[in-house]
């Protein structure tokens, strides 16, 4: 066990040190922005990266804003089971997200894809609709990247070729992005009374 702990930490301390990294800034930037413009930001993913959409909308509606009484329209597309098995149902997997983002997505809101492999074709699906739709797209990514490193506006491309510490850096960007917004919005904005 403890050369597995050791093994794992150096993969992912190698995963933090790649200029991958540097690009975290275009999507906290981009984050603030759509804070200050009243946009929404949509995350999704399957499986731990379905789960990990779900965790970081949290972050972003709350824990970004905790300084300052609030946060991010933000909107993991995996929360809703109802939707997701009759999108699954009638439209086919392939169309779990595509469809809610033609429903509710707008120019300048912004797609966050959580994929591992780059390659499932809801996600790849996602990214396609919303660059139609004129939305801002990221994607945080492992192993070759695939499809989606193509599609995404800005690729997060971690070259790591294992789902778990893909899938720990999709929550580590997430809460770096958090962390940076909840100081940078507590230097502009009044923080509210408490009642």
């Amino acid at each position: 066990m403890e050369s597995h702990i050791r093994s794992y930490a150096t993969k992912l301390q190698q995963a933090l040190e790649l200029d991958t990294m540097k690009l975290i800034e275009q999507l906290g930037l981009a984050l603030l922005s759509a804070w200050k413009n009243k946009k929404n930001v949509y995350l999704c993913g399957n499986g731990g990266s379905a789960g990990n959409a779900i965790h970081l909308a949290n972050d972003l509606i709350y824990g970004a804003g905790m300084k300052v009484g609030g946060g991010i329209r933000a909107e993991a597309l995996s929360a809703n089971p109802a939707v997701l098995t009759c999108l699954g149902n009638d439209l086919g997997y392939d169309e779990i997200y595509a469809q809610q983002l033609r429903v509710k997505a707008s120019p300048g809101d912004i797609l966050i894809a959580l994929s591992g492999s780059g390659n499932s074709p809801n996600i790849v699906q996602a990214l396609k609709v919303s660059n139609e739709i004129g939305m801002k797209t990221f994607a945080i990514l492992g192993y070759s990247g695939g499809i989606c490193k193509e599609l995404a506006q800005v690729p997060l491309h971690f070259p790591v070729d294992d789902m778990q510490i893909a899938e720990d850096l999709q929550l580590i960007v997430g809460h770096i992005c958090m962390q940076w917004l909840c100081e940078e919005t507590a230097k502009e904005v009044k923080p509210m009374a408490v009642k």
